[in-house]
């Protein structure tokens, strides 16, 4: 075999493996976005029985319920954008936040068995999701290198990749809590 020919060789085995690792990459990414979907929807299942046992006790909450179930309505819409979806995430879990800081100041409910279970399972769920994100920006960062980077940047560009957005802390989130402020409750 000639020389050229053991070149051509080589070269095309490299754009195969090339090839292979960024759809690769690609899928993973797809993979674990899924998972986190499926982690959310748990969430998303939860959301009637919470709402359901705490709304007669939290009148006066009443808007943070509706926002709630507002949110729950549009992430649970078909064919929303993965940023939607990451942006439906943030918004739910501030808002999630507040039903749970809420049932802290109604003892008969913080008491009640069935509330009890749900804060418990929706914790879960929490850091179940959490979890999730970690993998996922993980892969999202491992598919953005490889977009990014030589060689396997020039073949991604000709497959028509993009970068992809990894699931970001809200702002309102990344502030320091006041703690002395929250025993002067």
């Amino acid at each position: 075999m000639s020389t050229p020919m053991i070149l051509l060789i080589v070269f095309l085995i490299i754009l195969v493996l090339m090839y292979n690792s960024l759809v690769a990459k690609k899928n993973q990414v797809e993979n674990i976005f899924a998972s986190i979907d499926t982690q959310l929807k748990k969430r998303y299942d939860l959301i009637p029985n919470l709402v359901a046992s705490v709304s007669k006790y939290m009148e006066h909450e009443k808007s943070i319920l509706e926002d709630v179930t507002k949110l729950r309505s549009e992430a649970m819409q078909p064919n929303i954008s993965e940023m939607q979806k990451i942006a439906l995430d943030a918004k739910m879990s501030a808002a999630l936040g507040s039903i749970m800081v809420a049932v802290e100041n109604y003892p008969e409910l913080k008491a009640n068995e069935n509330v009890i279970h749900l804060q418990h399972t929706l914790s879960e769920v929490e850091e179940q999701i959490s979890a999730a994100r970690r993998a996922y920006n993980q892969a999202v960062t491992d598919y953005n290198n490889a977009i990014e980077q030589i060689p396997t940047n020039f073949m991604a560009n000709a497959m028509g990749y993009t970068r992809k957005e990894v699931f970001e802390i809200p702002q309102n989130e990344r502030a320091n809590i006041n703690v002395g402020e929250l025993f002067n409750k």
